[in-house]
């Protein structure tokens, strides 16, 4: 059984930055594609980074530039640094594990990923 559990969300002014992060169990973030998402209240859940197994990355225009996906195979846990936020980043982070990549890269669609956490709020005031 896959499990994922966000942590590091808050609230933080603009300008700011926040490190989230995914501890997995039930598998090894170094065998599965893994991803983090992001919906905002009224909005449908959208992409913002995700790596393969390989370490092989692909961001989406939100977390292009400015947030940085990794992961540390001993810990098993998946991370998003994220910087220079904006009020409009303000959702609700989600950590997604076991896409298949190919088909999650041509199009980023939350729907490749089986296995998803609770999510974490993150909050940017301006």
């Amino acid at each position: 059984q896959v499990h994922l559990v966000e942590s590091g969300g808050g609230s933080v002014q603009a300008g700011g930055s926040l490190r989230l992060s995914c501890a997995a169990s039930g598998h090894t973030v170094s065998s599965y594609s893994m991803g983090w998402f992001r919906q905002a209240p009224g909005k449908e859940r959208e992409a913002v980074a995700a790596m393969d197994s390989d370490g092989s990355t692909s961001y989406a225009d939100s977390g292009e530039g400015r947030f940085a996906i990794s992961k540390v195979n001993n810990n098993n846990t998946l991370y998003l640094q994220m910087h220079s936020l904006k009020p409009e980043d303000t959702a609700i982070y989600y950590c997604a594990a076991g896409a298949q990549w190919h088909a999650y890269v041509r199009d980023h669609r939350p729907d490749w990923f089986p296995y998803w956490g609770q999510g974490t709020q993150v909050t940017v005031s301006s």
